[in-house]
């Protein structure tokens, strides 16, 4: 395969993109270099573009079939990269993560049930949830030199009242990559409290050597039964505006109460777009995210090294997954409102509030190094010049 060179700079300006041409609404200013939302400046694989263009060629988009939603793909992907069997007939179609999310909350849970997530992590836990009118139970993860950690016991007397777990798997923004004996610990926990886990794992192919991604509902025919698994391309292969993303269930009846609710939403048609790109990304990308993922891990231990060297009090420890990295900025001494001023203000760097994490969040910052080194590196030296000139 060709080499890719992932450090052409793709002026993204202008393109209709949330997170470039949104920034000033954000942060106040168009010289505000994003570093903010999860998509990368990566053009997608060539697979995925000729799969596209081929389907424009074709000229016309009238209703597509559900047979023909490449989940054939996506489960051949599944058991090469992640060593798990699945089957296309446990697969239900989703506009996208989040809009599954909100209809698993809304099929597995009533108003008012209590529903766990494991703040700080992604905002649209908390909203999937409350927007639901259920009640957000939080098993805080507990950071350990930087590392994150599942509180089990914790766990364990919050899951005895609850109905549903809300799991990142990758998790997003920590950048843990859950092992196997962890992920059978939590498993165990719900089994036994009659709990059911729906497993966020749209970050599962971005994962660093020395970790491995295991899918929950791989661990076992009695956790994949009280297992809903969501998955998209969108991450991997930067082609979120698609919106298009697979629920997993093995069990059918469980598979039923989710289907019958994205039917009830008419939520069931596919984009013939987003179905052409999920096939050839899981049938022909394997290749590309093999170049991705040393490019990725190269960024984020240049971005480490740098903040390390330059601006020792932000502490930044090393991802095991994801492009995202979680900045400490606890001991600039700064409240939330005057962080954000101080990376959006005088760095000129959009990032993500922690604080929308969750309160665990308060004094983090987290960065998206999914972009070429030259954008990276300005963005570094604007936060250093900064920082130096604060005299922090």
């Amino acid at each position: 395969m060709t080499k890719i060179d992932f450090n052409t700079v793709i002026n993204r300006r202008n393109s209709g993109s949330v997170k470039w041409d949104d920034a000033d609404l954000l942060y106040g200013a168009k010289d505000v270099l994003p570093l903010w939302v999860a998509d990368t400046d990566f053009p997608a694989p060539q697979a995925v573009l000729d799969a596209l263009q081929a389907r424009v060629a074709h000229g016309v988009f009238g209703y597509p079939s559900p047979r023909f939603l490449g989940f054939e793909a996506l489960a051949g992907w599944l058991k090469q990269r992640h060593s798990w069997e699945t089957k296309p007939e446990w697969m239900v179609n989703s506009p996208g993560v989040v809009t599954a999310l909100s209809i698993a909350v809304q099929t597995l849970t009533a108003p008012g049930d209590k529903v766990i997530i494991q703040p700080p992590v992604y905002p649209h836990f908390f909203s999937a949830v409350l927007q639901n009118s259920r009640t957000v139970v939080e098993n805080s993860l507990i950071p350990e030199d930087g590392r994150y950690r599942i509180d089990f016991d914790d766990l364990a007397r919050k899951a005895a009242d609850a109905k549903l777990l809300i799991l990142c798997s990758p998790h997003n923004p920590v950048g843990r990559v859950w092992t196997a004996a962890e992920l059978k610990k939590l498993a165990e926990i719900a089994l036994s409290n009659n709990l059911i886990i729906l497993s966020d794992e749209i970050h599962s192919d971005l994962v660093y050597p020395g970790h491995r991604h295991t899918p929950l509902a791989s661990l076992g025919e009695d956790i994949a039964r009280i297992t809903v698994t969501c998955v998209a391309p969108s991450k991997t292969f930067n082609i979120a505006g698609l919106y298009t993303s697979a629920v997993v269930i093995s069990d059918t009846a469980l598979r039923k109460r989710f289907a019958d609710v994205i039917q009830a939403l008419s939520l069931t048609k596919s984009n013939v777009f987003g179905s052409a790109a999920l096939e050839a990304a899981y049938k022909h990308g394997g290749p590309w995210l093999e170049q991705l993922l040393p490019f990725l891990a190269a960024n984020a231990a240049y971005l480490v090294e740098r903040f390390s060297r330059e601006t020792p009090k932000i502490k930044v420890n090393l991802p095991e997954g994801t492009f995202l990295a979680w900045l400490d900025c606890r001991a600039l001494g700064l409240n939330n409102d005057a962080l954000s001023d101080f990376f959006a203000k005088e760095a000129r760097v959009g990032l993500n509030r922690g604080y929308s994490f969750g309160a665990q969040g308060s004094g983090f910052m987290r960065l998206n190094f999914g972009c070429s080194r030259a954008v990276l590196t300005e963005a570094i030296d604007r936060i250093t010049r900064a920082y130096q000139d604060r005299g922090f």
